[in-house]
């Protein structure tokens, strides 16, 4: 299994982003969390096979009808993050 950690920029937020994020990890067999961040971009941690989530990547990248996305960026994912296996959640909003 792999671990990525990525964030998504354009407008994605207030759209529905989150709840396409989530209803796609679930679809692919993928966990992880999906959250907003205060300067707008949309956080992402997914772990899965490396299939998986290369066709993840490419579903974030297009985005949900009524989102725009411009940028996805991947970082490396810190020590301090958690994934509980087998599920895949919205967490609250991430303070600045």
């Amino acid at each position: 299994m792999e671990v990525i950690h990525f964030y998504v920029e354009g407008r994605v937020q207030g759209v529905g982003f989150r709840r396409f994020v989530v209803k796609h990890a679930i679809s692919l067999g993928i966990s992880g969390w999906v959250r907003n961040v205060w300067d707008g971009r949309v956080e992402v941690m997914a772990c899965g096979s490396s299939v998986h989530l290369s066709r993840f990547l490419e579903v974030c990248r297009c985005g949900s009808i009524f989102s725009c996305v411009t940028n996805l960026r991947i970082t490396s994912p810190s020590n301090e993050e958690t994934i509980s296996e087998g599920l895949f959640e919205q967490l609250p909003t991430l303070k600045g």
